[in-house]
């Protein structure tokens, strides 16, 4: 077996630690073993490479396009820092079989990652991982072929992923109605690839738009990591204030999260705005189609899905879940806790661009502000609370976790009575009020993560302080 493991959705490691140029190597060999399994018969593979902003990611790159070479994969490796929904519809619109990412998306700055995908452009199954990590040889095992001359064996071909992308966003919403609507917006992209986007999008017209954290800094400083949640998003949020602006648009390190934040500077937690896109593709927009949301997500959806009468299909947490669900049932959206949300006539992979540009065709085509939004979808679904709690634990620690939750049986958490225990994918405690608390192992990061979900506003803490307590967490 590998000492390699691929989490949720793909593998990440320790800058000069256990991530090396070598061990990327490792993964590269293993990914080309198993897309060449998928070719067709007499079909000429390839495969798309992308990098993010982190430290060396445009070597870790051309180290991996080097080892698809050397295995007879012509590489289309993007011309500099690429946005993963880039990377992503690039795959069908190249016609490869599938993609590897240089990315560590939101993870500290420390780390980098190896993301892989396939022919859909979403994210390969586990069953599809475990065979990836099968064919992981130890060192020294890799088929390379020297940069240059896979370049000049036109087995290397540097190309501008935006083109195709940018024509199918355009099919997607309305750029010309936002450019001209005359909005202030502030857009943080986190030090990341998100940077330019918007500008570049909508920008020309009577709508400004003011970036901040949008040159290259792996240190990314003002916030602990390049994930859209609080407290890295303060900075832009209280830039928000400070601007005047009418709303905040986030995108994370490798912009395929979206994070959002009101005329107030207040932020919109991510499950709200799932809620929010699924209302605006339902009410706003008219389409139907089923939503695909893993079990640590939101429960508004269930009542979106009984109101709008569509079917609402749950899974484990991560794309490696969603994205074959969404491709299966053709559904309309489909998202995780994250705030990674990908959508119909897109690729299924997330997109943070995409996600922000709804959520401000929603402002325009309403004429509602940021916190009307969310008071709108409230008055739809009640109001709904979320937080959480991550713990970093070693891995005797998780396993005692677990075998706490496998027996564990409250009456109730937070004052509320529990209703039912899920094990899909952790330990979900569903709760009399249509609420629950989700307790669950990262699948990324040496994390216990503790969450909750609750329509009454002051048991938010007293819920993930019980759930901390049932998990054994506590000091």
């Amino acid at each position: 077996m590998s000492d390699i493991k691929f989490g949720t959705d793909g593998w990440r490691g320790r800058i000069a630690d256990d991530y090396t140029f070598e061990n990327v190597r490792r993964c590269a060999q293993g990914y080309a073993s198993y897309i060449l399994t998928t070719a067709r018969p007499g079909e000429a593979p390839s495969a798309v490479i992308g990098h993010d902003k982190r430290f060396q990611s445009e070597d870790f790159a051309a180290t991996a396009a080097e080892v698809l070479a050397g295995n007879g994969i012509k590489v289309f490796l993007t011309d500099g820092a690429t946005p993963t929904p880039v990377i992503a519809f690039a795959v069908p619109a190249k016609r490869a079989l599938g993609a590897i990412n240089i990315t560590a998306s939101h993870n500290p700055p420390q780390d980098n990652g190896f993301k892989v995908r396939g022919a859909t452009g979403g994210a390969i199954d586990p069953e599809g991982l475990k065979r990836i990590e099968a064919g992981i040889p130890a060192a020294g095992g890799a088929k390379t072929l020297a940069y240059e001359r896979a370049v000049k064996q036109g087995l290397i071909e540097k190309f501008d992923a935006s083109t195709d992308y940018i024509a199918n966003l355009k099919t997607l919403v309305d750029l010309e109605a936002i450019r001209n609507a005359g909005l202030n917006i502030v857009m943080d992209a986190m030090w990341g690839n998100g940077a330019g986007w918007l500008p570049r999008l909508i920008g020309g017209g009577k709508t400004r738009i003011h970036e901040i954290h949008n040159t290259r800094n792996p240190v990314f400083p003002e916030m602990r990591r390049p994930e859209p949640i609080q407290p890295n998003v303060d900075v832009g949020l209280r830039t928000t204030v400070e601007q005047k602006a009418d709303a905040c648009c986030i995108t994370d390190g490798d912009a395929d999260r979206c994070g959002f934040g009101d005329e107030h500077g207040v932020f919109i937690n991510q499950l709200s705005v799932f809620g929010l896109l699924a209302l605006y593709l339902l009410e706003l927009r008219g389409q139907r189609g089923p939503i695909v949301k893993t079990l640590s997500t939101t429960s508004m959806l269930e009542k979106l899905g009984r109101l709008y009468d569509v079917p609402v299909h749950e899974t484990g947490v991560g794309f490696k879940f969603v994205a074959p669900k969404m491709t299966e049932t053709n559904a309309l959206i489909g998202g995780e806790e994250s705030g990674g949300f990908a959508f119909r006539g897109n690729v299924p992979e997330r997109d943070g661009i995409l996600g922000n540009l709804y959520l401000l065709d929603f402002m325009v085509k309403t004429g509602k502000t940021a916190s009307g939004l969310l008071q709108y979808l409230f008055s739809k679904v009640g109001a709904h609370y979320y937080d959480r709690i991550d713990t970093r634990c070693t891995p005797e620690q998780r396993e005692a976790t677990r075998a706490r939750l496998e027996t564990a049986k409250p009456a109730t958490i937070g004052g509320l009575k529990v209703t039912g225990k899920n094990t899909m994918d952790g330990y979900k405690f569903e709760l009399e009020d249509g609420g629950w608390l989700l307790v669950r192992m990262s699948g990324t990061e040496p994390l216990v993560r503790v969450y909750t979900e609750t329509t009454h506003k002051d048991l938010v803490r007293p819920i993930l302080e019980d759930g901390v307590k049932i998990a054994g967490l506590s000091s």
